[in-house]
C-alpha cells in the first residue's frame, strides 16, 4: 500500500495541508507582495548605509589682513551752499558772473537800480548839511547868551550896590535883578536848542547812514570765494527782497553724503578711510576720510546720513551725483569668517552653525562681530577648541553624524 501512495505524490496530486500550501505559493498577489517587502528592506538598507556614511563639508580657515568695509549710497554735495539775492526790491539792471564762473569773496557779482535811493542819500546827506549849519547858529545864539547875561549880571551888582548908598533907586535895583534873571533863562534856553541841535545831527547821521547802507544793498557781492551753480534772474526783471540771484557753493567745500543702512553703521567713526566710486566715472577710485556722522537717522528707510571729505577730487564736481561709497572700519588681523547663509538664527549678534568636532557634526550657538562686504561673519565666541565652521549646508547635515573635512574654504 505505501508503494501505491509514494508514486501518486511524484506525480504531482499532492493532498492535505502540503497541497494547499504549494498552490497558494503560485498565485502571483503572493509572490508580488513577498517581492516588494524585499524591495522595500533593501532600499531601507540602502538608506541607512548611505545616511549613516561620513559626509564631505567644507570649513572655514583663520584668515589673514581681512578689511571689513560698509557701502553706502549716496551723492556729491557742498558744505557751503547759499541761494544769495537781494534785501531790498528793484529792477535788476546789472549782471557780473553766470552759471560756472568761478567768483572772489567781495566781487560784485550783480546791482540794482539806484536812481530813487541816490536821491534819498542827497537828501539825507543835505538834511547832515543842515544840522551842521543849526549846529553852528545855536552855539554862536549860546555865546550871545551867556555874554548878555554876564553883561547883566554885572549891571545887577552894580545897581544893587548903588541902590544900598540910594545912589539909584529901589525900582531901578529890582530892574536890574529881573534883566539877569531873564538873561539867565535866555542862556538855559540857547544851552538846551544846543543840546537840541546835537540830537538833530546824531538823528541825521543815522538817517544818512540808513540811506547809505540801503544802497549798497542794492549791490550784491560774493559773500566767499565761490563757485556760481546757477543764476536764477535775468537783466530787467523785477525782484523782491530776498528772491535768489545767484546759488553758490565755495570752493572745496564739496563733500559726499552717504547713506548707510543703520545695521551697519554702528563701527563707524570719523577719520575712517573711504573709497568713493562715481557714476559718471566708473573705472576712476577717489579716496577720503568720514568727517561727519549725522545725529539723526532717517526714520523712513532707517538709513545713518554719513558725510566725507574727498582727498583727491575730480577737477569738476557735480551736485547731486550718485557715488557709491564703501568705509574701511576695521582691519582685522586674523579672523574666522562663515558665510551668513551657513548660519541659522543670526539676530545681528549671535546665530547657529554647523561643526566639525572629533569626526562628528555638531550644532554651536556662537558670537559674531564684523560682517565683510560678501556677506561672511567673524566668528568672536562659542567656538570650542579644535571646533572647524562648516561653511556650506548640504543635504544630509545630521547631528552626531560622521563627516570629512573636503576642502578649507579660504579667500
Amino acid at each position: 500500500m505505501s508503494d501505491s501512495v509514494v508514486p501518486a505524490v511524484k506525480a504531482g496530486r499532492p493532498s492535505g495541508r502540503t497541497a494547499g500550501f504549494s498552490i497558494s505559493l503560485r498565485k502571483p498577489a503572493v509572490r508580488y507582495a513577498l517581492a516588494a517587502v524585499g524591495l522595500v528592506a533593501a532600499i531601507a538598507a540602502a538608506v541607512f548605509i548611505y545616511s549613516n556614511r561620513p559626509i564631505n563639508v567644507q570649513v572655514a580657515t583663520v584668515e589673514q589682513n581681512v578689511p571689513i568695509r560698509v557701502f553706502g549710497l549716496g551723492t556729491t554735495e557742498a558744505r557751503v551752499l547759499s541761494k544769495i539775492g537781494f534785501e531790498v526790491g528793484a529792477t535788476l539792471a546789472e549782471l557780473h558772473a553766470d552759471h560756472g564762473d568761478r567768483v572772489g569773496k567781495g566781487q560784485v557779482l550783480a546791482r540794482l537800480s539806484t536812481g530813487e535811493q541816490d536821491a534819498k542819500v542827497a537828501k539825507a546827506r543835505a538834511a547832515l548839511l543842515i544840522a551842521g549849519v543849526n549846529i553852528a547858529k545855536s552855539a554862536a545864539n549860546l555865546e550871545k547868551a551867556r555874554a548878555v547875561f554876564i553883561q547883566k549880571q554885572e549891571t545887577n551888582r552894580r545897581k544893587q550896590a548903588l541902590a544900598g548908598r540910594d545912589v539909584v533907586s529901589q525900582q531901578a535895583a529890582e530892574e536890574a535883578i529881573r534883566d539877569e534873571a531873564v538873561a539867565k533863562a535866555d542862556v538855559d534856553v540857547a544851552e538846551s536848542e544846543v543840546e537840541s541841535v546835537k540830537a538833530q545831527l546824531t538823528d541825521t547821521r543815522a538817517q544818512l547812514q540808513y540811506e547809505e547802507t540801503m544802497l549798497r544793498h542794492r549791490t550784491l557781492v560774493a559773500p566767499f570765494d565761490a563757485v556760481v551753480v546757477e543764476r536764477h534772474k535775468e537783466l530787467g526783471s523785477v525782484i523782491k527782497a530776498g528772491d535768489p540771484i545767484f546759488t553758490l557753493i565755495a570752493v572745496g567745500s564739496y563733500w559726499g553724503l552717504a547713506h548707510v543702512d543703520e545695521a551697519r553703521a554702528g563701527f563707524i567713526e570719523e577719520g575712517q578711510p573711504v573709497e568713493a566710486r562715481l557714476r559718471s566715472r566708473p573705472l576712476e577710485s577717489f579716496t577720503g576720510r568720514v568727517v561727519r556722522i549725522g545725529l539723526e537717522s532717517d526714520r523712513v528707510t532707517e538709513e545713518r546720513r554719513v558725510y566725507l571729505r574727498g582727498e583727491n577730487p575730480p577737477a569738476r564736481v557735480y551736485l547731486g551725483e550718485q557715488v557709491e561709497f564703501w568705509i574701511t572700519v576695521a582691519n582685522l588681523d586674523k579672523a574666522l569668517l562663515v558665510p551668513s547663509a551657513a548660519v541659522h538664527g543670526y539676530d545681528g549678534r549671535q546665530g547657529t552653525v554647523w561643526t566639525v568636532e572629533e569626526g562628528r557634526l555638531r550644532r554651536r550657538l556662537v558670537q559674531f562681530r564684523h560682517r565683510t562686504e560678501d556677506a561672511r561673519l567673524e566668528i568672536v565666541g562659542g567656538l570650542p577648541e579644535n571646533a572647524r565652521v562648516v561653511t556650506q549646508l548640504e543635504s544630509g547635515l545630521l547631528e552626531g553624524r560622521a563627516a570629512r573635512v573636503a576642502k578649507a574654504m579660504s579667500k
